[in-house]
């Protein structure tokens, strides 16, 4: 399978993409900002599975050009066959000091870098793609909200509702997308958003568990936002 992951470089996306490289016929684009992780994450690929094609790209989602972007992966995959957008930040700050810029932020990483990442992924999506969207348990409806992670859980939310749009617009397409509203799990973002947590979940564990939804979740799901929690946070 050709899988594009974004946000690989730590926690959840790291942990998906050495899932993926356990097969040797997978070729997996891992895309983050951060170089230094990235050969990291080959590194540790290539000690689990020396026959595991996987390829770090440094670029930012926010800020960089998709025209260089998207005939690196024409070339290199040709088509894709799981578009998983995993890349995001969180801002943990009261409401009354968050600032508009702040809530922009959110906005930007959390959902506008994942609709641009769509947007131009589209033509190398085929049907039976399933493209799949990290969200959080934090913007989803009628979940437990906690102070400080205003801006962050709109911005989730939003992701949310777009995911559900998509897969209407794209119906026609035959390709799939779903939203998976995260709970905890143990990251460098959980520590942000509550710090001295301790997840009852761990990050591989996760990332074992979106790798499978992404290869098999679009056989029975559709335009859905998926809660994936045990515990509250």
């Amino acid at each position: 399978m050709n899988i594009v992951i974004t946000g690989a470089s730590s926690g959840i996306g790291f942990e998906t993409a050495l899932e993926f490289a356990l097969d040797p016929k997978n070729k997996i684009v891992c895309i983050a900002r951060s170089a230094d992780k990235l050969r990291k994450l080959l590194e540790i690929a290539k000690g689990i599975n020396p026959d595991c094609t996987l390829l770090p790209v440094e670029f930012d989602l926010v800020n960089d050009d998709y025209a260089a972007l998207i005939p690196f992966l024409t070339e290199r995959l040709g088509t894709i066959d799981i578009l998983i957008n995993n890349a995001g930040s969180l801002i943990n700050k009261p409401f009354t000091e968050t600032s508009t810029a702040d809530l922009f932020d959110m906005l930007e990483s959390n959902v506008i870098s994942h609709f641009k990442m769509i947007q131009h992924a589209l033509p190398l999506l085929k049907s039976g793609s399933h493209i799949v969207n990290v969200g959080s348990m934090g913007g989803f409806q009628g979940s437990v909200k906690f102070p400080g992670l205003a801006a962050y859980s709109a911005s989730k939310a939003a992701l949310h509702t777009l995911s559900e749009c998509l897969a209407f617009e794209l119906r026609e397409t035959g390709i799939k997308i779903n939203c998976l509203a995260l709970g905890s799990a143990q990251t460098e973002m959980l520590e942000a958003a509550f710090p001295g947590y301790e997840s009852p979940v761990m990050a591989f564990e996760m990332g074992k568990y979106i790798a499978d939804f992404a290869r098999t979740g679009h056989k029975f799901f559709n335009g859905k936002v998926l809660p994936v929690a045990v515990t509250t946070p």
